[in-house]
């Protein structure tokens, strides 16, 4: 099966080891191999005390043990290469399979999330996502790569060096591991404590990590409101629990390896002792006592480390665990509709009742909307911070689904559209313009899947007025904008968006109060492009200002969700309500602002003519 179209919800069921060897799909041949080789090295390692017992008891006292020596030599350093040679081969192949499935897991999960719809996004953090993308995946990694494999080895060599051990004398072998389950015991409760505080751990390097990112994305804003000691201080607050968090951890293991330390030494020694004292009364041979101190050893130390790599294993589970959070959450089903027309859509929008409350939330956030827009028109929308009209728009893309009434898009309802098909025919201008740190070319055409021409491109960024200001780059259209395009100025940034827009040509357009963030002079640019863009398109324009609304087809007035006012600029402005205060505040403010402006420049030339007056003497 192709990593590229691995489905890792295939891997989501109850119990996480089956989960997780599912993970392996197409590779779990290849990590059995892996395992029985480190099982194979081993046995090797077994056999090498086993050979060293031998020697000691039958060569040494050999009368021909000269000749034999470099036989015997020649022995030890066959089962050393293959113990070497099978270790570095599981290792390998357990270190493929493991990178193979943390790359599954990546390009799902990149997939996935991308797919996942709007309210998900609304409720987690960014930080959270890129955390269990990255850490946690690599968390997953390392458990295939390391954790799996030596509780695999360790086992291997208890089987067989106890196996060794009862060839020696039953007793002692039962006698030499009777700390196992003890050790046993205290590890899977370490096992248990170690999650829990694992995955604290990691929640809390999520909050860190979205605290970090957040501050870097608004770095300006820090400098220009001097909030630098303000950030120092919550990232400190954030860092110092990550810190509490972690030597609690760390508190964890401190206490665990040496108490399983004290009792595995206790057992050994226990064990060496007896063994010597059947060595003394003639009970075994030295060269059993000497395989058999070898044999516990290769038991002992590693149920000794057995304890770490449970511990890991907890960790790998709480990461897979955290990993599995997102790939339940079903995907935007982008491309389900029973209605796809094969021509674009005419534009004709209708709402009929339509009323909307976001998941998981009891306030509702729009009330019985009611209005048609025929295909060419320009309805705005316009109202205070929280009155619904971003909440309104974001209805038409199916970004969210309205909870009743109906939207009709050519007289068919919207939910009958595919969200792929939909998507395609709105275009969409931000407040806040966002670019791809890709080439200007790259984020122009970002929008279209069909092939475009360089004469394409370059109509669509003239009908935008960007086209001479992208030639005045010495790169042109291949110039970098930049992480979020940061080398261009806000209103270059919003007219590349506009020409990304014009490109694919949508037949429904909404422009998001799309030039509050420019100076006077770009707007009246970006507002010349945008009429440009508003040709022939169904547009919903969303405006905090009078002006920007006057020429619209019709205008609707939001406040709570209700549309409380609706009709032409020359008929609102007439009609005592919502409307006409927001005129008269505006046009009060604007003329307030121009007799200031015009007493300014009155002052300025009086002051300039007082100080000519001198020199008209000279």
């Amino acid at each position: 099966m192709s990593i590229e179209t691995f489905n890792l919800k295939e891997t989501v069921v109850e119990n996480k080891f089956v989960g997780l060897w599912r993970l392996l799909k197409g590779y779990q041949l290849i990590y059995v191999i892996a395992i029985v080789s480190v099982g194979v090295a081993a046995l090797a390692q077994t056999g090498i005390y086993y050979f060293l017992g031998y020697f000691v008891d039958q060569i040494l006292p050999a009368e021909n043990m000269r000749q034999l020596l470099p036989w015997v030599a020649l022995g030890f350093v066959a089962l050393a290469t293959l113990q070497g040679l099978f270790t570095f081969g599981g290792g390998r192949l357990a270190a493929k399979v493991s990178e193979k499935a943390a790359l599954r897991i990546r390009n799902f999960l990149y997939d996935h999330i991308q797919r996942l719809t709007f309210t998900y996004h609304d409720n987690m953090q960014t930080g959270e996502l890129l955390q269990r993308a990255t850490s946690d995946v690599d968390t997953v990694r390392r458990l295939f790569a390391e954790q799996t494999v030596g509780i695999g080895r360790i086992v291997l060599l208890f089987v067989v060096n106890f196996a060794a051990l009862l060839t020696i004398d039953v007793k002692l072998a039962f006698l030499s591991v009777a700390i196992i389950p003890v050790v046993l015991l205290i590890s899977y409760f370490f096992f248990i404590k170690v999650g829990e505080a694992y995955e604290h751990f990691q929640e809390q390097e999520a909050t860190l990590s979205n605290r970090l990112q957040e501050n870097l994305a608004g770095v300006r804003v820090v400098k220009a409101f001097a909030r630098q000691s303000f950030e120092k201080d919550m990232f400190e607050r954030e860092n110092k629990e990550k810190y509490r968090r972690g030597r609690s951890l760390t508190t964890m293991h401190a206490v665990f390896w040496p108490a399983t330390d004290l009792l595995c030494g206790a057992q050994m020694l226990l064990g060496f002792y007896l063994g010597a004292r059947m060595a003394i009364d003639g009970a075994m041979t030295a060269g059993d006592y000497i395989a058999y101190v070898g044999y516990v050893t290769q038991i002992i130390w590693p149920i000794r480390n057995l304890g770490r790599l449970i511990a890991d294993v907890s960790t790998g589970f709480v990461s897979y665990g955290r990993i599995l959070q997102i790939v339940r959450q079903e995907q935007e089903p982008i491309t389900v509709g029973k209605y796809r027309p094969e021509q674009p859509v005419r534009g004709a929008v209708r709402f009929e009742d339509v009323g909307f409350t976001y998941e998981a939330e009891e306030d509702q956030v729009l009330h019985h909307i009611s209005f048609a827009a025929e295909p060419g028109q320009v309805v705005a929308l316009l109202g205070g911070t929280g009155s619904g009209k971003t909440s309104l728009v974001n209805l038409l893309p199916r970004f969210y689904e309205y909870t009743y009434g109906r939207i009709l898009l050519d007289d068919v309802e919207l939910k009958d559209y595919p969200r792929d098909y939909l998507r395609e025919q709105i275009g969409i201008v931000m407040q806040e313009p966002f670019l791809f740190s890709l080439t200007i070319r790259e984020n122009i055409t970002y929008g279209v899947t069909r092939d475009v021409t360089e004469s394409e491109i370059e109509t669509a960024a003239r009908a935008a007025a960007v086209h001479d200001v992208i030639l005045s780059f010495p790169k042109g259209y291949d110039t970098m904008v930049g992480e979020r395009g940061v080398t261009l100025s806000g209103g270059q940034k919003q007219r590349v968006t506009l020409a990304r827009t014009f490109l694919r040509n949508p037949r429904l357009l909404i422009l998001d109060d799309a030039t509050s963030s420019v100076d006077t002079e770009t707007e009246a640019e970006i507002r010349a492009a945008l009429d440009r863009l508003m040709e022939s398109r169904t547009t919903f324009l969303i405006a905090h200002r009078i002006q920007s609304v006057m020429s619209a087809d019709l205008v609707l007035v939001l406040e709570n969700g209700r549309i409380v006012q609706r009709g032409t600029h020359d008929t609102l402005v007439n009609v005592p309500g919502t409307y006409q205060r927001i005129y008269d505040l505006q046009s009060r403010i604007e003329d307030e602002l121009e007799a200031d402006l015009s007493t300014v420049a009155a002052a300025k030339a009086q002051a300039n003519g007082y100080h000519k007056l001198p020199q008209a003497g000279d």
